[in-house]
């Protein structure tokens, strides 16, 4: 079904979201404040996380179950899922991709080229999944490792092979968490250091708020709403824009249609030049406005300023 852009309601979106940093930075809790979070704590390892942060969660022991874990009927409380590792999450996907089919696997135990393509499809259907069939937000975490780049040492997301561009493609937001000093931060735009990735005006490097005893872990929360605030404006700004453009080209169309001889189109212009334009009006009715003066055989005399019949070929200008 052909659908009008207009039609989008991007403040009532889903959001999904890739955290990566080093191991105990507090990647996990973070990944908690979301909304409503289901916790799939792939790593086992919800223990090392401070009991007031901890969420209902379960821990699959394959792929398959998580498979079979993540139904309409099990997650229907819940607004956010939460892949705690993907690490972790990508090597069970291996695993279950070679015992489906010997090809995707090596003999070292390690995947094959096809296997990689398998194991990165898969990742994507997962998260499109999760994304537009269940309705619900995705977060997921990342150890992050050191890659020496020359002179620089880069930071990327720990995980096998070529399936790193799949992770990386269908996410809305992507930060790496570090800390500066006393500060516990969350950088949502590339650098020299670490690839990210931000959208809706959300960028930049942003203070976690430290978790002091009975403060909300909201942080993820807080940054959902604004990303859908933004949206919701930038919705309503577009159907204004829409709105300015379509009476835009009705009334440019209406003064078109009047023009039929050189007095029609001086009094036309005088109005025409009044139009308020947006988004593309001025270039579209501009075409339409010169195709209705060819076709009634005028042109614009630049020393009388104003349209005349056009002379004789060959004679323009001889005024």
């Amino acid at each position: 079904m052909i659908r009008n852009p207009s039609d989008i309601r991007d403040g009532e979106k889903k959001i999904r979201m890739l955290i990566a940093g080093y191991p105990g930075i507090g990647k996990s809790t973070l990944a908690l404040s979301a909304p409503n979070p289901l916790h799939i704590d792939v790593d086992f390892g919800i223990d090392r996380i401070e009991p007031q942060y901890r969420k209902p969660y379960i821990q699959p022991a394959s792929y398959q179950e998580i498979l079979d874990d993540l139904t309409p009927l099990n997650v229907q409380n819940f607004d956010t899922l939460v892949f705690d590792t993907g690490g972790k999450l990508i090597s069970l996907m291996s695993l279950w991709a070679v015992k489906k089919d010997a090809k995707y696997g090596q003999r070292d135990g390690s995947l094959s080229l096809k296997g990689y393509g398998f194991v990165g499809k898969e990742f994507v259907r997962l998260m499109d999944y999760c994304f537009y069939e269940l309705h619900k937000n995705i977060v997921i975490v990342f150890h992050a490792t050191e890659e020496k780049d020359g002179d620089n040492t880069r930071l990327r997301i720990k995980v096998e092979g070529q399936t790193k561009n799949n992770v990386w493609e269908p996410m809305d937001l992507g930060g790496f968490v570090e800390i500066y000093g006393n500060d516990r931060t969350i950088g949502f735009s590339n650098c020299e250091r670490y690839f990210a990735k931000g959208t809706r005006g959300i960028s930049g490097v942003w203070r976690i708020p430290e978790l002091t005893p009975g403060s909300p872990n909201d942080f993820l929360t807080k940054l959902f709403a604004q990303y859908n605030a933004i949206a919701a404006k930038e919705t309503e700004q577009n159907a204004a824009a829409k709105a300015a453009y379509e009476t835009a080209m009705a009334t440019g169309r209406a003064l078109i249609e009047t023009i039929v001889d050189a007095d029609s189109a001086n009094v036309a212009i005088e109005e025409y030049s009044k139009i308020a334009h947006a988004l593309t009006s001025n270039k579209e009715l501009g075409v339409l406005w010169n195709q209705q003066i060819k076709a009634c055989g005028l042109f614009f005399d630049g020393v009388l300023k104003k349209y005349t019949l056009a002379p004789p070929e060959g004679k323009k200008g001889a005024n």
